[in-house]
């Protein structure tokens, strides 16, 4: 149960509710409990007038307001039972809502290297498999554990006051089945918990099959991928089986157990009746109401276990991730001016999930408003200087300043707020175009949003399409060539207006002539602010006001175009090579 305690939090949250909830509950089940009672008295009177003990007309009068008072107590404890189940399993959903908030907010929160380790399936599984076991234990579980030991409390206390011994004989069999159900809730608990892991597993293959659905097509491998995931399903299948199997034997114990109970008080109650130890018959017909109101509250026992078990297994499993402290913090909470200045100081980066280092020992600076390009060959280290400024990884060894301060020394919010981003493989959500541009601003008008996609040489291309910038992209852009993904996510980024603009090779799937109108305009929009521009094309470096060369993740070359043009080394062949080609 320790798992478990993390919900307390919202139990006190709405304890008003709960305690209203438990209220309704005993009410209800005080009206409930009326009908067996009145169900004796009225085979009560029957008895009588065969006994000629009553006449007639006495009987029948009796008879029929027994009958009003049972509609009554019937209708009365039906009206509570309804509005018990609307108070305490609302509480559950309140709960699952807080629930879902919290965990999707943690996720926002945790590091970039937390998303490298975990898959998304699984990800999405424990937001919402985990949560719904959980809920279950918020509602059903506490308001089925209410009415068990208020109906106990109350039916057992009658049942004694009438008939002790036949009360004991009666209730005999109700401790067992509890126990049997409780050894079954232990078995179905952890039958439970690798079905969840198995959900898991195929949750996530089949979220990555679906994600890169585009490959398996053009490479034909839908037989092997249908393979997979037939194992995969055969496991599961396997193991839900196995589950339904401990779990079928549920309801079977349960009618065994009304038969045996209901045996017991006709043949003990009988027999007491007969020796006089009972004095009407109408106390054997409520306590077989009683047997078959009781049967399903005790089954519960270990139903309400199974529910508490499985929960305590979900909410171990979130409780993972909600205690997982991210690696980036905020460690300064007032908010910061930034200017876009940025240093580099003897900076070695190696990342924490691969062990490879990709920065060793690397220095520059930019100064507020100017421009730096970055070259390099794949895995030089070049998109790590961008996730460094922007904070996704700290450093190990040396420093990165902002205006002069050491980054952690910057409030991360307002350093983050002041870049505009453009990663390489652009990422655009299933939203308008017009939303995944006011992504970077969000209220932003009509009028920004389209001088953005002019400035990103986009524009005609988006009043091609028949609903415009009201055109509805599918997952991850994929309605757009990724000529045009990249240009909406360039649109983006600079119509925020940020301090600093970092574009990560965002020019690469779009053609030399377009590149130079949109250099062209980035020119101008970045104008007074600080921008850097990692590419492997000369054309979009060489307006820069600084360039370094990586290898290695070392700098071995920096300076102007103008400079290293006309010194040998990795930038002058570049520029011999690319200029034979005419891309510049």
């Amino acid at each position: 149960m320790k798992a478990l305690k993390h919900l307390n939090k919202y139990f006190y949250k709405y304890r008003y509710r709960l305690i209203l909830g438990v209220f309704i509950t005993i009410i209800s089940k005080i009206f409930a409990l009326f009908t067996p009672r009145l169900i004796g008295k009225s085979i009560n009177i029957i008895e009588s007038y065969l006994e000629g003990n009553l006449t007639a007309e006495v009987a029948k009068a009796d008879l029929f307001t027994s009958v009003l008072y049972i509609l009554g107590a019937a209708l009365i404890a039906g009206i509570f039972t309804f509005l018990m189940r609307q108070t305490i399993i609302n509480v559950s959903r309140y709960i699952e809502f807080d629930l879902k908030n919290e965990i999707y907010k943690q996720y926002q929160v945790l590091s970039l290297s937390f998303y490298k380790s975990n898959r998304t399936g699984d990800l999405m599984n424990r937001i919402s498999e985990d949560v719904g076991k959980v809920r279950m234990y918020a509602g059903p579980a506490i308001m089925y554990t209410i009415n068990t030991i208020t109906l106990f409390i109350i039916a057992l206390t009658y049942m004694f006051s009438t008939a002790p011994k036949l009360t004991l004989y009666t209730i005999l069999p109700l401790p067992v089945l509890s126990f049997v159900i409780y050894k079954l809730s232990r078995l179905i608990n952890h039958r439970s918990k690798i079905v969840q892991e198995s959900l898991s597993l195929l949750s996530s293959f089949t979220q990555e099959q679906f994600s890169g659905i585009s490959v398996i097509k053009s490479y034909t491998i839908e037989p092997a991928t249908n393979k997979d995931f037939e194992v995969l399903s055969v496991e599961n299948r396997k193991k839900q089986i196995d589950l339904a199997k401990v779990q079928a034997f549920f309801f079977p114990l349960m009618i065994l157990l009304i038969g045996v109970s209901n045996l017991l008080v006709i043949f003990i109650g009988g027999k007491q009746y007969i020796d006089g130890e009972i004095e009407n018959i109408g106390t054997i017909a409520e306590f077989i109401i009683y047997v078959n109101m009781l049967t399903w509250p005790v089954a519960t026992v270990g139903w309400v276990t199974s529910i508490i078990q499985q929960a305590e297994a979900s909410q171990k499993r979130i409780n993972e991730f909600l205690k997982q402290e991210p690696e980036i913090k905020n460690i300064v909470e007032d908010v910061s001016d930034i200017n876009g200045g940025i240093s580099f100081k003897n900076v070695t980066f190696t990342y924490p999930d691969t062990n490879i280092t990709a920065l060793k020992n690397v220095s520059f600076t930019i100064e507020p408003g100017e421009k730096l390009a970055i070259l390099g060959m794949t895995g030089s280290g070049k998109s790590t200087i961008l996730d460094l400024i922007g904070r996704l990884y700290d450093t190990q060894e040396g420093n990165v300043l902002i205006d002069g301060k050491t980054i952690t020394d910057v409030n991360l919010f307002s350093l983050r707020e002041s870049i505009g981003y453009v990663p390489q493989d652009a990422f655009l959500f299933s939203d308008t175009i017009k939303n995944n541009i006011k992504f970077g601003k969000e209220d932003a008008s009509d009028e920004d949003v389209i001088e953005a996609a002019k400035n990103a040489k986009v524009h005609k291309n988006i009043i091609g399409f028949k609903n415009g910038y009201d055109t509805i992209l599918g997952e991850r852009g994929v309605t757009l060539s990724g000529g045009q993904k990249q240009r909406v996510s360039i649109a983006r980024a600079i119509i925020k207006s940020p301090e600093i603009l970092l574009f990560d090779d965002c020019l690469s799937a779009v053609d030399t002539e377009t590149e130079e109108k949109i250099l062209k305009n980035l020119n101008k929009v970045s104008k007074d602010k600080t921008t850097i521009i990692v590419s492997h094309r000369i054309s979009s470096a060489k307006n820069a006001d600084k360039i370094i060369v990586l290898d290695e993740g070392r700098i071995i070359q920096s300076g102007t175009h103008k400079t290293l043009k006309e010194i040998d080394g990795y930038y002058r062949d570049l520029y011999i090579k690319q200029r034979s080609e005419k891309e510049i």
